[in-house]
């Protein structure tokens, strides 16, 4: 067994601060499998050890809410004795380091998340963010990282229905992904990973252990170096066509009364699951590594313990049991093994070759993980670190119409298509609105219901002001949902973030969790899951490169009738179109500024969540009534964007007549003041006097038809906007 040094201590990623805490759990030195054990369960992507005091901070529970963090996926009541679990993951580094088997292995773990459940997953979705196209490492990071997340949903016969996909330069040296899974269980039927019943066998399922991903957890703790093409080996590899046989065992398995407790082996692979699932459980845990499958000879237990290969379960059976549920995994093909047993110890104790390698008590190793509340600067201190302040000159277009054409032509907003074809989409029959819209749509099988599901966050926003930037990505989940008709219920998210070691990227992760917090209060709208991804920032680029604070959001919410559900496109010539909200014309950190005048500067536009709310609820009624033919959101690019997208879904144009003509009339078509919609209807008066009654600001700003976009002074044809919107992608990977 090695010498532990401070050098093997340093680089198991523990301080010394943190080593001293496990001499003093262990009364001892630790092996190297101790050591192992602890660095992996104490990293930040396992402990949260940054994150978890503010965590604790944002609201989680509601009446539908069955169960909130701490649990493998979210679960939320949809009524009819049926529930959604769903929940988001990061695979930034992995993806960096190797973009196609990252992609595919954090879409194969976000989905072992809810089928682990008692789920069957029904829709992937995914939040992408990469550098700027023109870095000689995107496209490549681009091409592999989307073949990865269409290969493995693709292949596991699980449709990936949305996403967004943004480009900044502070990605260009850590490129983010995450991907979040929905499913679809019975309440009678949800499973829980705390381990009970003294002596109740634990049972090692799907795929044998092997040498891959050792140590992942503790590379996706740390920024990157310039030795991040070294760390290939910490990068998992996985199988689709596995997985979905390991679905299929488990949903048979778990049709039956055998399973006390389940995990996957996700992070830090058999160590994480068999910990967590022991200190759930408040029991101790022994295993025989002897009988741990393996798929490489001489395998020691630290290898066995760190390995993350994929698609791996870990179990508890009743006694008795373990007959019928090994003919279930064999006849699905894959690996079963009784590895050993629950105890009444409060230890993990670990035994190889006759010998105990391993004797750990689980307490410090799960509740006691280092907590730390680390410095952040304030408010004021943090604008000026951040150079943020009120626009003091307002530009004006010279050209409404080339300054259409370069925004739907440009990284932000270039349709999609060449990503999204990629994805299937459709399979399971059940899509009933998919990428390119607000919010993707899945029927719940066999039902008139549907889950509406959409992933949110404005980077540029919660820059500039962390705070109103989280409760936008909030305030954009719901109106998403709330565009296509349904009632957001929940939330998931993934908050990626820079070095917590540096106090102004730790003011980032604090003002957007407390924006956050506050808007999920005002809305309704709880946390019921998540996963919290730092040290996103990267050496390698020259000088330390941060990525953008991003906490991504997926939003779940419910459509009673899938028949009433609303979409973007335009349905007919000579609909009114209404606007829906104030317009001030705010144009700090919008892309029209960034783009068409370069200036990456203001504030971020406020979000009123009483109003958020009051127009949400408003606009499904309509859609609920039937009243509206088509609604969209204003976000990204302001009102002349909202409709040219609502006219280029359908190929029918729009000429606005706005009421009142603004002094500025960029702000006013291209500012970005938030909860806004635009609707279409064939009853203006009737839509005009319901927003009237209930004191909700509402315009007639133009009419549907013709074959152009145009307005006061400019008049765009929608073959050039649609090949503008088209050429981004198609001329960039040359297809």
């Amino acid at each position: 067994m090695s010498e532990i040094t401070p050098d093997v201590v340093e680089a198991h990623g523990l301080s010394p601060e943190e080593y001293e805490r496990v001499l003093r759990a262990l009364g001892r030195e630790p092996n190297l499998v101790e050591l192992g054990i602890f660095s992996v369960m104490w990293s930040e992507h396992c402990s949260y050890k940054s994150s978890r005091l503010h965590l604790k901070k944002l609201p989680t529970e509601a009446p539908w809410v069955i169960q909130g963090p701490g649990e493998n996926a979210g679960v939320i009541d949809i009524g009819d004795g049926q529930a959604a679990i769903f929940k988001m993951e990061s695979h930034n580094h992995p993806s960096y380091i190797e973009p196609y088997q990252g992609a595919a292995t954090g879409v194969g773990g976000i989905l072992r998340d809810v089928f682990t459940m008692g789920a069957r997953p029904v829709a992937n979705l995914n939040a992408l963010r990469f550098g700027r196209p023109d870095h000689p490492k995107m496209k490549h990071l681009v091409k592999g990282v989307v073949a990865g997340i269409g290969g493995y949903g693709n292949c596991v016969g699980v449709p990936t229905v949305g996403g967004e996909t943004n480009f900044h330069k502070a990605y260009d040296g850590n490129i983010l992904v995450n991907a979040m899974t929905v499913g679809v269980a019975d309440t009678d039927k949800i499973f829980y990973c705390a381990a009970t019943g003294i002596g109740n066998p634990i049972v090692y399922v799907g795929s044998k252990t092997g040498r891959d991903g050792i140590h992942g957890a503790t590379m996706a703790s740390a920024d990157f170096g310039e030795d991040s093409e070294e760390k290939r080996p910490t990068v998992q590899v996985g199988d689709p066509f596995t997985e979905k046989l390991l679905i299929e065992a488990c949903l048979e398995l778990m049709s039956t009364d055998a399973i006390v407790a389940i995990q996957d082996m996700g992070a830090a692979g058999l160590t994480s699951s068999s910990v967590e699932m022991a200190s759930k459980g408040g029991a101790g845990i022994r295993l025989d590594m002897n009988q741990v499958p393996c798929r490489e000879e001489g395998m020691t237990p630290y290898e066995m313990m760190l390995s993350e290969s994929q698609e791996r379960m870990l179990m508890v059976l009743k006694p008795g049991k373990e007959p019928m549920a090994e003919a279930i995994f064999r006849k699905w093909e894959l690996d079963f093994a009784v590895i050993g047993e629950v105890t009444d110890t409060g230890h993990m104790v670990l035994e190889f070759d006759g010998k105990v390698v391993c004797d750990i008590p689980l307490a410090p190793l799960a509740d006691d993980a280092p907590e730390y509340d680390r410095p952040y600067v304030s408010k004021e201190e943090y604008r000026n670190w951040a150079g943020v302040e009120e626009l003091k000159t307002l530009p004006e277009s010279g050209d409404i119409a080339a300054d259409l054409l370069k925004l739907v032509g440009g990284t932000d907003l270039a349709s999609r298509r060449w990503i999204w074809e990629q994805y299937d989409s459709q399979v399971g029959g059940d899509t009933l609105q998919l990428s390119g819209g607000d919010a993707a749509v899945v029927r719940v099988h066999g039902t008139k219901k549907a889950l509406a599901m959409s992933t949110d966050c404005t980077p540029r926003y919660c820059y500039a002001d962390p705070y109103e930037g989280g409760k936008q990505a909030i305030a954009e989940a719901y109106r998403n949902i709330s565009a296509v008709g349904g009632r957001p219920l929940a939330v998931t998210n993934c908050l990626n973030f820079a070095n917590p070691q540096r106090p102004e990227i730790m003011a980032q992760f604090v003002g957007c969790l407390e924006g956050m917090g506050d808007a999920c209060r005002a809305l309704d709208f709880p946390i019921v899951s998540g996963n919290v991804s730092l040290y996103n920032e990267s050496k390698a680029t020259g000088g330390g490169s941060a990525i953008l604070p991003t906490p991504a959001i997926g939003g779940v919410g419910l459509l009673d009738d899938s028949s009433a559900m609303a979409t973007i496109a335009f349905k007919g010539e000579g609909d009114t179109v209404i606007l829906i909200g104030d317009t001030a014309g705010h144009l700090g950190q919008s892309l029209w500024l960034r783009e068409c005048h370069g200036r990456e500067e203001g504030l971020a536009p406020p979000v009123d969540l009483t109003l958020e709310r009051k127009h949400g609820e408003f606009v499904r009624k309509l859609v609920t009534d039937g009243r509206v033919s088509a609604v969209h959101d204003v976000s990204d690019g302001g009102i002349l964007v909202a409709i040219t997208e609502m006219a280029m879904a359908n190929g029918i144009g729009a000429r606005l007549t706005p009421s009142a003509q603004s002094s500025n009339l960029a702000a006013m078509l291209f500012g970005e003041d938030q909860g806004r919609y635009i609707v279409t209807t064939s009853e203006p008066e009737a839509v005009l006097e319901a927003a009237r009654s209930i004191g909700i600001v509402a315009a007639s700003i133009g009419t549907t038809g013709g074959s152009t976009v145009s307005g006061p002074g400019f008049s765009v044809p929608l073959s050039d906007l649609r090949e503008a919107s088209d050429a981004f992608f198609r001329n960039w990977m040359g297809n």
